[in-house]
């Protein structure tokens, strides 16, 4: 995007945006739930959109001149609806915090039982971590993961929600690597009359691409950011079934929000109708093939991996028999021009801010069009940095080695001179 007139008036700004546009281009992004947003999206959440104030809903604003921004929101949830088969979509929530807080809002009152999956286990914040406001304004029920193998504890789930009885019960994860078992979650839900809550921030543009099972029709409630795997705008929505249609409505405005950002419900529209596609159908199912062959070669470079590998977009590694912090591990990669995010692993005996493992994943390198031959070398460049962590020469060569590979695969909507 040109920032001619940004130059003039505020150089500062538009010289830290230049250097992060070079940022973007020279590094292997790995963060799991960063990408590339395509130009097109960029294009409308920087457009007038954000000159325009919209409370409520189409049909039903409290200001007028609403005639494009309504048909603008009509045109996302539609395609929406569409692509996930969805009975009812929201597309206002500022971003998949304040949706998952809308639904706490929709059907729980201060106090109430709530269940989700610990953060030490992978689980979100918002999931009633004690930390968030989800864990200190409503009861708080936490699930993990089993010791043996890190998957998923059922009959912990089934047991803990048995004798809680949950108002809502979230499944969904920011650091779990395995495809998630949506209707053995509905039936425990079911069983105690909670209401399922399907958080799919991290997958759901695999679910788009048909990369991993949907929670619709097994989730009365599903909720999700929109950038991520979804290659769309820092956003949120929620899909629901149509019982649940005006709770959520309600929730959202006037629950917890005034105006939409309709830059970026504009930017919804547009990745929706991307994600309709074949070629985003592609891209979806080569994120979980990249991400196995990155898996396969970290193995083979004898990384320990939380429960042995990938079946989604993430990899989370366990630096502990390295005798390596993650976080430690994390800046040298970074140095590299390797970015990911350091982050703790099931059972961690290290705190949170200095924690065993590094969370990577595959979608970014994956927007650049890279394929496993890339994650191979990017296998060996990590495992290489990793057991030269206080190397500098090593980390600049590889750095350069980065950039050159960077250069062959452009990333989508950032301009490089």
């Amino acid at each position: 995007m040109s920032h001619t007139h940004l130059a003039e008036s505020d150089p500062e700004i538009a010289a830290l945006i230049r250097a992060e546009e070079r940022r973007q281009h020279r590094a292997l992004r790995l963060i799991p739930s960063e990408n590339y947003a395509p130009a097109e999206v960029m294009e409308a959440c920087g457009s007038v959109l954000n000159n325009k104030y919209s409370e409520g809903y189409a049909g039903r604003r409290y200001y007028e001149g609403q005639q494009n921004i309504d048909a603008i929101e009509e045109l996302a949830i539609a395609r929406l609806k569409s692509l996930f088969g969805a009975d009812h979509a929201n597309v206002q929530p500022y971003s998949g915090s304040p949706a998952n807080l809308a639904v706490y809002f929709a059907f729980c009152d201060a106090g109430d039982p709530v269940m989700g999956m610990g953060l030490p286990s992978g689980g979100h914040l918002t999931h009633g971590w004690k930390v968030s406001i989800t864990g200190k304004y409503f009861q708080p029920v936490q699930y993990g993961v089993r010791r043996e193998d890190h998957l998923i504890d059922f009959d912990e789930v089934a047991r803990l929600a048995r004798e809680h009885k949950p108002k809502v019960l979230f499944c969904g994860a920011t650091a779990y690597p395995r495809v998630i078992d949506f209707a053995k979650f509905a039936e425990i839900a079911r069983e105690v009359g909670a209401i399922l809550v399907a958080d799919i921030a991290h997958i759901s543009g695999l679910i788009a691409g048909g990369a991993h099972p949907s929670p619709v029709g097994l989730a009365e409630v599903v909720t999700s950011t929109t950038h991520k795997t979804f290659r769309g705008p820092r956003g949120g929505m929620i899909l629901c079934d149509k019982a649940h249609k005006k709770a959520i409505d309600r929730a959202v405005f006037p629950g917890l929000q005034g105006g939409p950002h309709n830059g970026t419900t504009a930017g919804i529209a547009v990745a929706a109708k991307l994600a309709a596609g074949e070629d985003f159908k592609r891209y979806a199912h080569q994120i979980v093939a990249n991400s196995r062959a990155l898996a396969e070669r970290l193995r083979h470079h004898g990384f320990d991996l939380v429960t042995g590998g990938s079946d989604n977009h993430l990899i989370l590694i366990d630096l502990s028999s390295k005798g390596v912090p993650g976080k430690v591990a994390s800046q040298a990669l970074d140095k590299a021009g390797i970015v990911t995010n350091y982050n703790s692993v099931p059972f961690d005996t290290r705190k949170p801010f200095d924690p065993s493992g590094v969370r990577i994943g595959t979608p970014a390198v994956t927007s650049r069009g890279m394929g496993p031959s890339e994650m191979a070398k990017l296998g060996d460049w990590m495992a290489e940095v990793i057991g030269h962590l206080d190397d500098e020469t090593v980390l600049a060569r590889v750095a350069g080695e980065v950039k050159a590979l960077c250069d062959h695969f452009p990333a989508p909507g950032v301009p490089v001179s």
